[in-house]
């Protein structure tokens, strides 16, 4: 839910303490008229801050500020507090409170060790090596600082482009480049950065995060880390209590956990059926409890390991199984576009009728057709499915 680290709005060019103290003020009046009134000054802020930008994307950001914006002014004990609107400019920006808002203003406006973090952060992203190194020769405590934002994130993280501010989560094609100039400067590769529940290094985040992926960086940016002595069973490297494994493929990176594996990474039950382990699966299925192979059967069918499926589904685990949110193996293999394993589910008992929030799996199937998936595959699936729908639902 917005605010998050991830949705923190980025700042204009030239910003002062002075231009957020007014709008600060403009938000309380906009409070002391009406709900109306702060959805008008969330979306002029809105057309003003993200100029340029798509049009979905500035409306969506301006119903996400009206939303907390109202929260916070409107609560039980106060309402239209100047300070309330001070916390909500400075939490839309990313930061804990507007004192740190304010501070971070006051360095960028002299140019201290502040705003060479923020010009060091946009040029990983932009994989300008020039402005980087320039940057971490004039200002050589430079590669242990953090940013001021709630995750804290030091430079190395920015490489991962996960968990920092959306509008920086970019992976340039020398990211490989990037990470091995970092590291020779000095940075700290198990450094912790407060995203996704804490814990959080470099290694972990690039290897469950989708722009390095798309950009083909992922890998080889793995690879500079371990390299460096990046340590794969770090805790809670990658966030939510999860190995690195599994967080892999939760996060839809299935080539970096098969990498990782590789490369010595324990991996569970889930984690082995995601990435066709079978003789692991086959080895831990006797210990595990009814939920672990719940979820590697979703796993399995999520990343098209019939074989797995099969498996388990002879051991008996339901193939309709889910935790209460109706996505089964069935919703998982229509997501991972698998027909092989749609039609061995389907004539495993699994019910197309079994609804989540999405709607029910054809509904899935249609949604996924007009994303980019393969149009044909998916008409495939929907026959399919469509063929079995007369299944009872949930």
């Amino acid at each position: 839910m917005f605010p998050n680290p991830q949705d923190a709005l980025p700042l204009p060019s030239s910003p002062s303490i002075e231009q957020y103290r007014k709008l600060a003020k403009d938000l309380v009046k906009a409070c002391k008229t009406d709900s109306r009134a702060i959805a008008a000054w969330a979306d002029r802020w809105m057309a003003s801050l993200l100029a340029g930008a798509k049009r979905q994307q500035i409306e969506r950001a301006g119903q996400q500020v009206e939303e907390f914006a109202a929260r916070i002014l409107n609560g039980d004990e106060r309402r239209c507090v100047l300070a309330d609107a001070q916390f909500v400019l400075a939490r839309s920006h990313g930061f804990a409170s507007w004192a740190s808002f304010a501070a971070h203003l006051d360095g960028l406006a002299h140019e201290t060790e502040t705003a060479a973090f923020e010009a060091a952060a946009d040029a990983i992203v932009r994989g300008d090596e020039a402005t980087l190194q320039q940057l971490l020769r004039q200002h050589p405590k430079l590669i242990h600082a953090r940013s001021a934002r709630e995750h804290h994130a030091t430079l190395l993280h920015y490489v991962s482009a996960n968990g920092i501010e959306n509008y920086r989560q970019k992976s340039p094609p020398n990211a490989a480049r990037i990470t091995e100039l970092l590291l020779a400067a000095g940075a700290d590769i198990e450094a912790e950065a407060d995203v996704y529940g804490g814990g959080c290094t470099a290694l972990g985040l690039v290897a469950t995060s989708t722009p390095p992926r798309e950009a083909g960086v992922q890998l080889p940016v793995i690879q500079v880390l371990l390299d460096h002595g990046a340590q794969i069973e770090h805790p809670n490297l990658a966030g939510n209590g999860a190995d690195a494994v599994y967080a892999c493929l939760a996060n839809g990176c299935p080539e970096a956990a098969q990498y990782l594996v590789e490369r010595g990474a324990r991996v569970g039950m889930i984690g082995a059926a995601g990435i066709g382990r079978l003789d692991i699966v086959q080895q831990l299925v006797p210990t595990a409890d009814v939920s672990r192979r719940e979820m590697a059967l979703r796993y399995a069918a999520g990343y098209g390991q019939r074989d797995i499926v099969s498996f388990l589904l002879d051991r008996g685990v339901a193939a309709d199984a889910h935790t209460g949110d109706g996505q089964t193996a069935l919703y998982y293999a229509v997501l991972g576009g698998h027909l092989d394993v749609v039609r061995m589910l389907l004539e495993r008992g699994a019910r197309p009728g079994v609804r989540s929030h999405h709607g029910d799996v054809i509904q899935v199937a249609k949604w996924k057709a007009t994303q980019g998936g393969n149009a044909d595959r998916f008409l495939d699936i929907i026959e399919a499915l469509s063929a079995g729908h007369g299944k009872t639902s949930d």
